[in-house]
């Protein structure tokens, strides 16, 4: 069993920064592939970005490459994502994953077994 509590989020305006936090339980966090999702009101949660074990290979989708970084630290077993040149569109309740073992990083929900309670970003325009 895995515990996920994301932190971070918060009220920014358009072209702003925040730093999502992920911190984990459990003692195989570092073989785990990680992943961050948002859901906004009335749309289906999509993946954000996605980074593997050691943290050498990440992936982003396509609305966030250049403005987001996913990262980790598996000393603290802790996952973050950086929000830069935040968007209006941005706006969205935003999980953390722990993906099922499988090999790449995968970008759709049903892929992940674990989830955490999610943390609310607003961008305001």
């Amino acid at each position: 069993q895995v515990q996920l509590v994301e932190s971070g989020g918060g009220l920014v305006q358009a072209g702003g920064s925040l730093r999502l936090s992920c911190a984990a339980s459990g003692r195989s966090f570092s073989t785990y592939t990680m992943a961050w999702f948002r859901q906004a009101p009335g749309k289906e949660r999509e993946f954000v970005a996605g980074i593997n074990w050691s943290g050498g290979s990440t992936n982003y989708a396509d609305s966030v490459k250049g403005r987001f970084t996913v990262s980790r630290d598996n000393a603290k077993n802790m996952v973050y994502l950086q929000l830069n040149s935040l968007k209006p569109e941005d706006t969205a309740v935003y999980y953390c994953a722990v993906q099922r073992p499988r090999i790449g990083i995968a970008t759709i929900s049903i892929e992940y077994d674990y989830w955490g309670q999610g943390t609310q970003v607003t961008v305001s325009s």
